[in-house]
């Protein structure tokens, strides 16, 4: 499972299993189910996340989680505004 922010589109999406989507359904204003061809459910996008979500805490709770991996996107106004600073 891979939870996924993009924060240029403000959209939350939640990768439950690999799949590709054939089918998308809108259960609620700005939440998006994803299907594939089985109709098996395998992603919830949540638009306008951080108005909906508090997105700066991830809490799991006896998850039996074998691998826990965190990565950050590379923060491209960051590093242009780095590069122009003075020394």
């Amino acid at each position: 499972m891979i939870f996924e922010y993009f924060p240029e589109t403000d959209m939350l999406y939640i990768r439950l299993t690999e799949g590709v989507s054939a089918e998308s359904e809108e259960i609620a204003p700005g939440v998006v189910l994803d299907f594939d061809a089985e109709n098996r459910l395998i992603g919830i996008e949540i638009e306008d996340a951080s108005c909906r979500l508090n997105l700066s805490r991830l809490e799991l709770r006896a998850v039996p989680v074998a691998h826990l991996i965190l990565t950050e996107r590379p923060r491209a106004a960051a590093s242009s505004t780095q590069q122009g600073s003075p020394g």
